[in-house]
């Protein structure tokens, strides 16, 4: 019972942060950051989002390593 309710508490909140993130791409403020803290509260229960947060790590390390050369 208590996992579950842990489950639906992670899963609202990632994905409130999510949805947060998503409206600062068009209004002020860091939205990439807030979609990858979305997602690091989410990789705590699910995989996929643990994959999705490894790919937007690897591409922020591209990025860093293309304006760095």
């Amino acid at each position: 019972m208590i996992r579950h309710v842990k489950l639906v508490i992670t899963t609202v909140i990632g994905f409130t942060v999510i949805a947060i993130g998503a409206a600062m791409l068009v209004l002020p403020g860091p939205g990439l950051i807030v979609i990858g803290l979305g997602l690091l509260i989410l990789s705590a229960e699910f995989v996929w989002a643990r994959r999705a947060l490894d790919r937007m790590k690897d591409g922020a390390k591209h990025i860093r390593d293309r304006w760095r050369s």
